[in-house]
């Protein structure tokens, strides 16, 4: 049997001073590194003044809609705007353009903040031609007129192709 040293056993004493400075140098990695970003999501919320008495909607709040028809070959078979009829011919884009400055009530250029002015939806057909959305998009959106652009519409979203 062996006989243990019955000496007391000198311990290991662990270096704190690396450890701490590792720490602290990652603390101060961390605080630089880190980035504050705005929250998600749009908070805006108008309300209406108090004392406003009438209770008419102005139009140009209230999304318009843009109906495209197709036939079965993808071609343009019919445009309605808010219910009213365009055609599918030539001129219906440039009808379509008329009735939006009707509708918006200038056809002068204006000066609209950002988030704010006239909305489209703009419903389509699953197998129309894809020219036609542009050529829709375009007539809504302005027109340029000489040096000067007209913005009409910026705000376009889409709603789900109907098959």
């Amino acid at each position: 049997m062996k006989i243990r040293n019955r000496e007391t056993s000198q311990g290991t004493e662990l270096n704190m001073t690396s450890m701490i400075d590792i720490v602290f140098l990652l603390l101060i990695f961390f605080v630089m590194t880190f980035k504050i970003v705005e929250m998600e999501g749009d908070f805006s919320i108008k309300m209406p003044l108090a004392g406003q008495g009438s209770s008419s909607l102005d139009t140009t709040e209230l999304p318009l809609k843009l109906r495209l028809r197709s036939d079965a070959a993808g071609s343009l078979a019919g445009m309605e705007l808010n219910d009213i009829q365009m055609g599918s011919d030539a001129t219906s884009f440039d009808k379509l353009r008329a009735n939006v400055i009707g509708l918006i009530g200038t056809s002068t250029p204006m000066e609209v903040e950002a988030g704010e002015g006239p909305e489209i939806e703009i419903d389509t057909d699953y197998n129309l031609r894809y020219e036609y959305v542009i050529r829709a998009i375009t007539a809504v959106s302005g027109y340029k007129d000489g040096d000067q652009v007209v913005k009409l519409i910026e705000k376009i979203k889409f709603a789900k192709p109907r098959r």
